[in-house]
């Protein structure tokens, strides 16, 4: 990899995962939160703000000072705060995070895996730029060149990936490649655009101008499932159109080849009304805090399983070392009656050391409501521990969580032996991987005043200034006493008498 191939994959990459023995990476820049009730599941789940996990070969010797220079490293190529993960708030999972791509099964284990979130992290167009400087043609051709920032900014969810492991090159595996993944997800707001209708110039400012010299297959695919429902058109008219039966979900995509020239995609919709009924997905959750004063709260976690049949899950939750967790309080009820969990893992954390780590391995029952609940502590933090805008709130990553699916129904994602949409198409499985990211939390914390230094600097400046003039004159100014002169007294009065006479004398 050091001198093959990097004419299409990134060379700065390239070094950084030779050079730290990294065997698979994932990251992910997401602003705005996923709504799987009204959306369904995306082709690559992301959590909001920033968030990075990597396995690393089985030979690493010292895998947390690799894992602390490759998120140094990838804080500079993608300009994000990932130099602030570190060992206070990076965990281990056991189950959560499998490697994705081929691994000798047996050195599996979970010393050799990292994964770390920083969920107050604003993804902006510092981001933006430098991932398309990592595709082979840059902005300038291709899909990238419709990455328009001040559009893609404007929507009411917006993520960028990177996603790196290893495949096979042939079907025997006798030889393994590096496979690289950058891919991007919008979701956009009818209300802010005013219309149904839409199009490449509509969407991202520009249509598509040609395809990447670089690439041997470039391809638009445009689900048109939703016809079932709602009647549109779609032009120009698509080279052919593809039937997908997938889990018992069929589906239909408007297929185009990119041209070399230029392509504006565009969809138009009848006039008139329809209503539509919204199925929400077999499994979703959220998340949310519990409590009230700053002694004590609580963190719950509600699953939902709209499945007729029971699920088996897993819930990953990374705390922060700032919130310390009481694992005997941990509480998991479902419709009324307490289930007891399959799996738990837990670790312990410690302040300013490392975040506390929960997994647990749960049993849904079917069409149910599962809550798991945990009580925690507030604490107090050192002074220049608060962030700059203290009473804004702390921030706790979202939980994850991970199941099977034995529908796809409402289901998007890639299967694991395939990189592309076409490979999902008529791909059906035993089961489908999907992984849930739930809201983030924002915590207040006792948080004193940070105005009072500097009213009490005020304060004491504008007394000292007061004061220093008259204490100042005291001090150093020396007193004389100042005799009269009566000479001059005697002169003065002369001279005015002689100035009447004068007077005097003129006027007659």
């Amino acid at each position: 990899m050091r001198n093959r191939h990097t004419n299409l994959f990134p060379r700065a990459l390239a070094e950084i995962v030779e050079s730290l023995n990294v065997q698979e990476l994932h990251i992910s820049l997401t602003s705005g939160l996923w709504r799987y009730e009204t959306w369904g599941y995306p082709v690559i789940d992301a959590a909001p703000g920033a968030e990075v996990w990597a396995w690393f070969k089985p030979h690493t010797k010292n895998v947390p000072g690799n894992w602390q220079l490759l998120t140094n490293s990838l804080s500079g190529l993608l300009c994000a705060s990932f130099n602030f993960v570190d060992h206070k708030n990076t965990i281990s999972p056991e189950f959560s995070f499998r490697p994705r791509g081929v691994v000798d099964w047996p050195s599996v284990n979970n010393s050799f895996v990292r994964y770390a979130s920083l969920p107050r992290e604003i993804v902006c167009t510092e981001n933006l730029t430098p991932f398309k400087k990592l595709l082979p043609c840059g902005s300038k051709a291709g899909l990238a060149s419709l990455l328009n920032s001040g559009h893609i900014h404007n929507t009411k969810y917006h993520s960028i990936g990177l996603h790196l492991r290893q495949v096979c090159q042939t079907e025997s595996c006798d030889a393994i490649a590096l496979e690289l993944q950058l891919a991007v997800s919008l979701v956009y707001d009818y209300a802010l655009l005013g219309t149904k209708d839409w199009s490449f110039k509509n969407l991202f400012g520009q249509g598509l101008h040609g395809k990447c010299p670089l690439a041997s297959n470039s391809s638009i695919y445009v689900d048109l499932s939703s016809r079932a429902w709602h009647n549109f058109g779609i032009f120009p008219e698509p080279n052919k159109i593809e039937t997908s039966i997938r889990g018992g979900q069929v589906s239909d995509y408007a297929v185009y080849s990119i041209p070399r020239y230029f392509l504006n995609v565009h969809a138009k919709y009848d006039a008139s009304f329809e209503l539509s009924i919204n199925i929400p997905p077999p499994l979703h959750a959220n998340q949310y805090l519990t409590g009230y004063g700053q002694q004590r709260g609580g963190i719950v976690t509600e699953i939902y399983n709209n499945h007729w049949n029971s699920l088996t899950v897993i819930l990953l939750q990374n705390i922060a070392w700032f919130v310390p967790v009481y694992l005997h309080t941990l509480n998991v009820v479902s419709n009324g009656q307490v289930i007891t969990p399959t799996v738990l893992r837990y670790g312990p954390g410690g302040q300013r050391k490392k975040p506390y780590y929960i997994e647990v391995v749960l049993k849904l029952p079917p069409r149910s409501v599962t809550t798991v609940s945990i009580d925690f502590d507030y604490v107090f933090l050192e002074w220049q521990e608060y962030p700059p805008d203290a009473n804004h709130g702390f921030y706790i990553g979202s939980a994850v969580v991970s199941s099977f699916l034995p529908l796809a129904k409402n289901y998007t994602g890639l299967p694991q032996d395939s990189s592309t949409v076409f490979g999902s198409f008529n791909a059906s499985r035993s089961g489908y991987l999907v992984q849930i990211r739930t809201e983030n939390m924002v915590i207040t914390l006792p948080t004193p005043d940070f105005s009072m230094p500097y009213n009490v600097i005020c304060l004491a400046c504008t007394v000292v200034a007061l004061a220093f003039g008259p204490l100042h004159n005291i001090t150093t100014k020396r007193l004389i006493l100042k005799k009269k002169n009566e000479e001059k007294l005697i002169k003065r009065l002369k001279n005015r008498l002689v100035e009447k006479f004068w007077k005097k004398e003129k006027e007659e």
